[in-house]
């Protein structure tokens, strides 16, 4: 791997990681499936492929806290709104 872009692969990794404590699944489940994604492409030299796949990454994190907020509107919603309405 290419020295720039690794330290943008480890800080796509542990913002992941970070961002997987609180996925529906369990932590578990979540690091399991992040470790397997990073090894499928550990042996990725390409520095354009790797491009792609931390802008793939990027995306996860986006829709992971857009996943976040959803359950956060939700539970705030049915906490303080009356559902009889």
């Amino acid at each position: 791997m290419a020295n720039p872009l690794k330290g943008q692969v480890i800080r796509l990794y542990k913002t992941l990681l970070y961002l997987g404590r609180e996925y529906p699944k369990g932590a578990a489940y979540f690091r399991e499936r992040l470790k397997h994604a990073f090894m499928k492409n550990k042996d990725e030299t390409d520095p354009e492929k790797i491009k792609q796949l931390v802008a793939r990454g990027d995306h996860v994190i986006k829709e992971l806290e857009a996943l976040y907020f959803l359950r956060k509107y939700r539970a705030m919603k049915k906490r303080y709104y009356d559902p009889e309405k």
